[in-house]
C-alpha cells in the first residue's frame, strides 16, 4: 500500500475573518495558516512531506467554502510525480464554493517524471456568486536534466459542473501529440489559468480580463504559444506552451495580479513562499 494522504479545509466567517478548521490523515496537511492582506483573505501553505507521489499513493484535498469566505492556497514546491512499478499515482483536489466565496487555487508546477502513471483530478463547484481564480502548470519529464518523459502516463481532468469538463491523458511514447505542431509542438511545459464565476460574468468584465491577459502574453516570453478565450459565460481561460517552467509560470503570476484587481477590486498580494 502507498502512502493515504486525506486533508479537509472546511473555511467559514467569524466577523469579518475567514477561518479554518483543517483536518488531516496521513502525509498532506497544512504547513503555515497567514493573513498578509488583512482578516478577510486566509492564506494557507500545504505540504506533502513525502516529497513526491508514486504507485499506489492517493492524495485527497477537499475544499468547503461557506458564503463569503476567501483562500488563497499554495504550495511551497513542486508536486511529483514519480517513476511507478505499474500502480497508479492519483491526486484529488475538490472544492465546494457557497454563495460570495472566493478561492484562488494557486499551487506550483506539477512534474511528470519519466515512467510515471500519474493522475490529478481537479473538481470545483460554484455557487452563484461564488469566483475562483485558478491555475496548473504542468511538467512533462526534467529535459534540463537529460530526463526526457519518453515512457509513462499522465492523466488530468479539471470540471466545473455546468461551464467547463476536460479530460486528457499524454503518454510519453505519444510522438505526434509531443512534437506535431498541432499537438504541443516539442513543448513540455503545459499552462492554464482560468476566472470561473458561479454565474454569467458582465461581459465588460469578461472582455477587461480576456483584453489584459493579452496585453500581458504580448510583453512577455511567450507571446507566439499563449492564448486566452471567454471559453463560457462563466469562465475565462489562458493556455500556454513553454520549453520551461519559469516563462509560464511568470506569465500567469502577471495576469493573475492584472485580473484580481479587475474582478475583485483587491491588490495582488503574492504568497510569502514565492518569494522565498
Amino acid at each position: 500500500m502507498g502512502w493515504q494522504g486525506h486533508l479537509d479545509l472546511h473555511y467559514t466567517r467569524d466577523g469579518e475573518r475567514t477561518i479554518a478548521l483543517d483536518r488531516h490523515h496521513g502525509p498532506l496537511r497544512v504547513l503555515q495558516r497567514l493573513y498578509p492582506e488583512g482578516d478577510a483573505v486566509c492564506h494557507h501553505v500545504l505540504v506533502h512531506p513525502p516529497g513526491g507521489i508514486v504507485g499506489g499513493d492517493e492524495l485527497a484535498l477537499q475544499i468547503r467554502q461557506e458564503a463569503g469566505t476567501h483562500a488563497v492556497i499554495t504550495t511551497p514546491g513542486a508536486t511529483r510525480f514519480y517513476r511507478s512499478a505499474g500502480e497508479a499515482a492519483r491526486q484529488h483536489v475538490s472544492a465546494r464554493l457557497a454563495e460570495g466565496a472566493r478561492l484562488e487555487w494557486l499551487p506550483l508546477e506539477t512534474i511528470a517524471y519519466r515512467g510515471c502513471e500519474a493522475e490529478n483530478h481537479l473538481h470545483f463547484e460554484l455557487a452563484p456568486g461564488a469566483q475562483m481564480i485558478g491555475w496548473d502548470v504542468l511538467a512533462l519529464g526534467l529535459p534540463a536534466s537529460n530526463e526526457p518523459f519518453s515512457h509513462g502516463r499522465y492523466l488530468q481532468s479539471l470540471s466545473i459542473p455546468g461551464a467547463w469538463l476536460e479530460r486528457g491523458r499524454i503518454a510519453g511514447g505519444d510522438v505526434l501529440l509531443l512534437d506535431s505542431p498541432l499537438g504541443l509542438a516539442g513543448h513540455r511545459v503545459v499552462a492554464s489559468l482560468w476566472l470561473a464565476a458561479g454565474h454569467a460574468l458582465a461581459r465588460p468584465l469578461a472582455e477587461a480580463l480576456v483584453d489584459s491577459a493579452r496585453e500581458r502574453i504580448e510583453a512577455g516570453a511567450l507571446p507566439a504559444s499563449a492564448g486566452v478565450t471567454h471559453l463560457h459565460e462563466r469562465v475565462v481561460v489562458l493556455r500556454a506552451l513553454a520549453a520551461r517552467v519559469e516563462p509560464a509560470m511568470q506569465l500567469l503570476q502577471a495576469v493573475w495580479a492584472a485580473w484580481r484587481p479587475l474582478a475583485w477590486g483587491l491588490a495582488p498580494t503574492p504568497p510569502r513562499v514565492w518569494r522565498t
